[in-house]
């Protein structure tokens, strides 16, 4: 099984010397390994592949094709949108995101959201992943999350996904995401316990107040971003975490007093728990063109 490294788990407040208000920030660090001095490439790429299919297909469709693995993958690929110009290579983001939601966060895939998209033709801008966690004490979490792969994180290029978490919040926009949580029949093929699965459609039901939703609403952004220390890495590997943390956690107090900037006029903002998941790799390009060149081939095996 695939599994990164976690270099940083931890609120903001924890890991900055600055004045962090309100606490309701946190930071995921993920790196890739190397082997003989080179960045696992092969290994970031099984990860995406074996988890593309719970952002492509709906639940329905995965427990109809258990055991045939060949025509998940061609399913799958058949609903991927494949973007050009400033966002190719988005559903990367997007499909790691759904990885490191399931693996690390514990969270249900509830709506395929490149599946959902791609069966209403709605290539309209809402979040890019939708989960559910179940909580210890019988209740749950609504997640609403946010991907991006990025040529770089400098300070500039952050504005750009601050501006797309920010539009999620706009009252009709999020009312629709909770419109399609409770419209698909997914829901029900997860939660097996029919009292917390009513519990959920109840309070996810059209009519409830979205003052009551922010109360247990996550916000996870994932940015998957080309890396200068990860491209020129000549160090061990102990070293080369240190360096990504530094970074990393610069990167999360820029980006969060951006946010903190943005959000000021959101009601209810300091009851929103928002999770920066940062995912380094030495380049872009080439990964992009990789996933293009096998998801057009994997298209093409009917």
């Amino acid at each position: 099984m695939v599994t990164f490294d976690v270099v940083v788990d931890d609120t903001l407040q924890n890991l900055s010397t600055n004045n962090i208000d309100p606490n309701n920030k946190s930071l995921l660090s993920l790196v890739n390994g190397f082997e003989s001095g080179k960045w696992r490439r092969q290994q970031f790429e099984h990860f995406i592949w074996n988890n593309i299919k719970d952002t492509a297909l709906s639940q329905t469709e995965k427990e109809a094709l258990i055991g045939n693995e060949q025509t998940i993958l061609t399913k799958s690929a058949k609903n991927l949108r494949l973007l050009e110009g400033d966002e190719k290579g988005g559903e990367i983001g997007e499909i790691l995101l759904y990885g490191v939601m399931k693996k690390y966060y514990s969270a249900l895939p509830v709506v395929s959201k490149i599946f959902y998209k791609q069966n209403r033709n709605d290539y309209a801008k809402g979040a890019d992943s939708i989960h559910i966690t179940l909580n210890s004490d019988g209740g749950f979490s609504l997640w609403l999350g946010e991907a991006k792969f990025y040529n770089s994180i400098k300070d500039a290029r952050l504005d750009s996904i601050v501006e797309s978490v920010h539009n999620m919040f706009i009252d009709d926009k999020l009312r629709k995401e909770l419109n399609i949580v409770t419209s698909l029949k997914d829901l029900d093929l997860f939660i097996e316990d029919k009292k917390l699965l009513k519990d959920i459609k109840d309070k996810l039901a059209d009519g409830i107040s979205l003052d009551e939703i922010k109360q247990q609403l996550h916000v996870p952004i994932l940015i998957l971003h080309q890396c200068d220390i990860t491209k020129n890495n000549a160090d061990s590997f102990d070293e080369y975490k240190k360096k990504i943390i530094k970074e990393h956690i610069k990167k999360a107090e820029v980006f969060m007093k951006k946010q903190d900037s943005k959000f000021s006029s959101v009601y209810m903002y300091k009851e929103i728990k928002f999770h920066l998941i940062l995912f380094p790799v030495p380049d872009k390009l080439e990964l992009v063109n990789r996933f293009y060149t096998k998801a057009i081939f994997e298209r093409d095996e009917d």
